[in-house]
């Protein structure tokens, strides 16, 4: 069996590495719990999309939107040095919120979202940058995604593509480009690949809906701070980073309609 963790499982690859015969066991586990706080278990029912069942010397329960609190044996007692920091973290009762919101059911748990990562419109609307973010992630052309809604008037979205698959699809569809920038600006590309995230979304409310993009010719690194050390995005980073680009996707308060099909068919 190979563990994973860290991040949301697409429910389309569980399913295909399960398909295939692969045991992954999908975990949930923080620094400050000692890594494992639920793993999936042998010979128990497994659930695409949660995150197992609790490990043995934990307790858990759910706060003020749904946090998961966690204590046990396993759980620090604070952070080093960081009197200021323990408190904010471990209330008077020693519980230790996780800042991450979720559920249970049949025993299995299930994450909902960060709760410090929710998004809040201009509009008063909550998004959950991370639910729509590992929905969208799954087209092929979609390398990485950054959601931008806090504060604005409708979501919009900065995506690194699959380069070599959008080189392709521009040069079986005669799309002339100088360059991988000349190559993410150009707006057929733009529609097609709004027109399948678009088909990714239905399930979304209308507020949830990314209605504008921008392609960005080259990925986020760690180099540039945009990745931490286990690649997850440091939203501030990227925000600063591409501030004008940004700013561009708003230059027009109302967003979009729905997009038609694009010019050109893409390939499946």
């Amino acid at each position: 069996f190979f563990p994973t963790a860290g991040a949301a499982i697409p429910p389309v690859v569980e399913e295909f590495v399960h398909s295939a015969g692969i045991n992954m066991v999908a975990g949930y586990g923080l620094t400050e719990s000692t890594a494992t706080v639920s793993c999936d278990r042998g010979g128990q029912p497994k659930t695409i999309g949660s995150v197992g069942r609790l490990i043995g010397g934990l307790q858990l329960k759910f706060g003020e939107d749904n946090e998961i609190l966690l204590r046990g044996t396993s759980i620090t007692k604070g952070y080093y040095r960081k009197d200021e920091a323990t408190r904010a973290a471990i209330d008077e009762d020693g519980w230790f919120h996780t800042g991450d919101a979720g559920y249970l059911k049949n025993g299995e748990l299930f994450l909902t979202d960060r709760i410090k990562d929710l998004f809040k419109t201009s509009n008063g609307k909550y998004i959950a940058p991370q639910m729509i973010e590992s929905k969208l992630v799954v087209d092929r052309y979609i390398d990485q995604i950054v959601v931008i809604a806090d504060q604005r008037k409708f979501v919009s979205a900065l995506i690194v593509p699959e380069y070599n698959l959008l080189k392709d699809f521009a040069e079986r569809h005669h799309i002339r480009f100088t360059d991988t920038a000349d190559l993410c600006r150009n707006a057929d590309i733009n529609k097609m690949l709004l027109f399948r995230i678009n088909t990714l979304q239905q399930e979304f409310a209308h507020y949830e809906q990314v209605k504008r993009i921008t392609l960005l010719p080259e990925p986020f690194s760690m180099e540039k701070g945009e990745l931490t050390n286990t690649l997850k995005v440091k939203r501030p980073v990227v925000n600063r980073n591409y501030a004008a680009e940004i700013e561009a996707m708003y230059v027009e308060d109302t967003p979009p309609e729905v997009p038609c099909p694009p010019p050109v068919t893409p390939s499946v």
